[in-house]
C-alpha cells in the first residue's frame, strides 16, 4: 500500500476511543488492535527501506558516481521519513474498518 498518497494526518489527533471500541466493547483490545496492526505496518515499511538502501550498498571507486548515490540514498530515505506514523496508519485503518481481527475466536470487521 502506499501510505504516501493515502489521506492519512501525519500530526496526531484526539480520537474517542470508546467511539472506536464500540465493535469490541473493550477500550484495551481495540488498543491491542490497532497496537498490532502498527507493528506489522512498521515491519513492513522497514523491510521495503531495506530493500531500496540495499541497492546502495555497492562499494563505488567512482567519487562523482558515489555523491549521486549519496543523492539518491538521501530522497529514498526523506520519502519514508515523511511518511505518517504506524500508529496514526493503523488507527485510520480501525476507523475506515478495513481491518479484520479474531479475538479469541471472534471474527470481526
Amino acid at each position: 500500500m502506499d501510505y504516501k498518497k493515502s489521506n492519512i494526518p501525519h500530526n496526531t489527533i484526539s480520537r474517542d476511543m470508546v467511539r472506536m471500541s464500540e465493535d469490541t466493547g473493550n477500550v484495551y483490545e481495540t488498543v491491542m488492535i490497532v497496537a498490532k496492526r502498527a507493528n506489522q505496518i512498521s515491519q513492513e515499511i522497514k523491510q521495503e527501506l531495506e530493500a531500496k538502501l540495499q541497492e546502495f550498498a555497492t562499494i563505488s571507486e567512482d567519487l562523482l558516481q558515489e555523491v549521486q548515490e549519496n543523492r539518491e540514498q538521501t530522497e529514498v530515505s526523506r520519502y519514508y521519513e515523511r511518511l505518517p506514523k504506524p500508529t496514526l496508519i493503523a488507527a485510520k485503518e480501525y476507523e475506515d474498518g478495513e481491518l479484520y481481527h479474531n479475538v479469541a475466536g471472534r471474527i470481526k470487521k
